[in-house]
């Protein structure tokens, strides 16, 4: 028998305010689905938190107790967590049939052998079962950086979610199943050598910003040159995830054909020899990350 109305509305309003003091933006989601609950750009009355233009949900994400009882008291919404201005960065882990493929490795199965490339641990922090069977691992995103979204960068059937996304909080419910706590409230700080990997390499680092045909090799030798020395750089605790980081960037080159593979692969393991990692460890790490570089650039891009 479905809980009468009243109930599950108490039991999501408890969810929000929960989300909320602990400092997390939050805002309604439609009754039993995923989709936001507040009104569109087209449809926008231009009164009230609109006033003075349109707000989206992520702007009118809120921890204030008061709006949100106001809010849940006309129903049972699900909750809603805008991660950027909640400081987040959540790591999502899909089930492969969410992907469209039922025998793929699930998101949980290819990060845990992410994190084992990298030398580390899978993070213990604050995770959330989805509704599909997903996991969600919530993680405090670094001061002063301003995340996005991504989808496949850290590996296949593993997406994140920073400013302009939002995730559904533990405590909702769909059809598909309820989303449900999985641990404490214990909220980890975003791994470095995560981070690294989520960040676009800096500016400097890269090629000149003007590429033509005559010069794409002497790009490719300058950026292999470039991150050839920030392994060189790389100190204990961050050597695999900078290897790892080196290769997708000249993996491009490869695809393109500026570079050939035998040269990329022996530069760079010489490099994580030097710092300390070993022969199997480099040779793991840079055929993984030159075979997803190399898959995602076929179609040859202006250098910038």
């Amino acid at each position: 028998m479905t809980q009468p109305t009243d109930t599950r509305r108490g039991s999501l309003l408890a969810a929000a305010l929960t989300a909320a003091a602990r400092g997390w933006h939050v805002f309604p989601l439609r009754p039993g689905i995923k989709l936001p609950a507040l009104h569109g750009e087209r449809t926008c009355p231009g009164t009230g938190p609109c006033e003075n233009g349109h707000r989206k949900w992520e702007q009118r994400a809120t921890t204030d107790p008061d709006r949100i009882r106001a809010t849940w008291s006309h129903g049972p919404f699900n909750v809603g967590i805008a991660t950027g201005p909640s400081g987040l960065l959540v790591v999502d882990l899909d089930t492969p049939e969410h992907k469209g493929s039922s025998d793929a490795p699930d998101g949980a199965t290819t990060f845990a052998a992410l994190c084992e490339r990298a030398g580390h641990a899978v993070p213990n922090t604050y995770r959330v079962r989805t509704a599909s069977g997903g996991t969600h691992l919530y993680f405090t995103a670094p001061p002063g950086v301003r995340m996005t979204n991504t989808q496949g960068t850290v590996a296949d059937s593993v997406d994140t979610r920073a400013w302009g996304g939002y995730v559904v909080a533990a405590g909702s419910t769909t059809p598909a199943g309820s989303y449900e706590a999985l641990c404490g409230p214990v909220v980890t700080c975003l791994p470095p050598w995560l981070q690294s990997i989520l960040q676009p390499a800096p500016k400097g680092s890269q090629a000149p910003s003007v590429a033509v045909a005559g010069q794409s090799r002497r790009y490719a030798d300058i950026a292999l040159t470039e991150e050839c020395r920030n392994v060189a750089s790389a100190q204990v605790g961050e050597r695999e995830a900078k290897l790892f980081r080196a290769a997708r960037a000249v993996g491009r080159f490869v695809a393109w054909g500026d570079l050939p593979r035998h040269v990329v692969e022996q530069a760079l393991q010489e490099g994580g020899e030097a710092v300390g990692l070993s022969a199997s460890e480099c040779r793991s790490t840079i055929r993984s990350a030159l075979n997803w570089s190399i898959a995602h650039n076929q179609n040859r891009r202006d250098a910038a």
